[in-house]
């Protein structure tokens, strides 16, 4: 069993950048971010295999980078030109196999491990 421990969360202006860190307790492959704001879904925002492949939500690319340290098992989400869509829990995925297709990347039900979440919130 893995567990992941996310922080870095908090509160920030529009306009303004804040980093994540996921710290996982094992080895992991594929590593990403999603976020579920009040009365929505939880959607994909951010993913990274292994090898350092990566996959953006389209309403993120430009702005968010995922970056992760294999040796410290731990996987970055830098934000910057937050705005305050952005609020929502963020939460840290990790999957234990190796996804065939990138399709995977974007899908919750393919990661098999969960962080507890990380409150985002932007002020307009």
């Amino acid at each position: 069993q893995v567990q992941l421990v996310e922080s870095g969360g908090g509160l920030v202006q529009a306009g303004g950048s804040l980093t994540l860190s996921c710290l996982a307790s094992g080895r992991t492959v594929a590593m990403g971010w999603f976020r579920q704001s009040p009365g929505k879904e939880r959607e994909f925002v951010a993913a990274m295999s292994r090898s350092g492949s990566t996959y953006y939500a389209d309403s993120v690319k430009g702005r968010y980078t995922i970056s992760r340290d294999n040796a410290k098992n731990t996987v970055y989400l830098q934000m910057s030109s937050l705005k305050p869509e952005d609020t929502a829990v963020y939460y840290c995925a990790a999957a234990r196999t190796t996804f065939y297709s990138g399709t995977y990347y974007y899908m919750s039900t393919a990661y098999d491990y969960w962080g507890q979440g990380t409150q985002v919130t932007v002020s307009s």
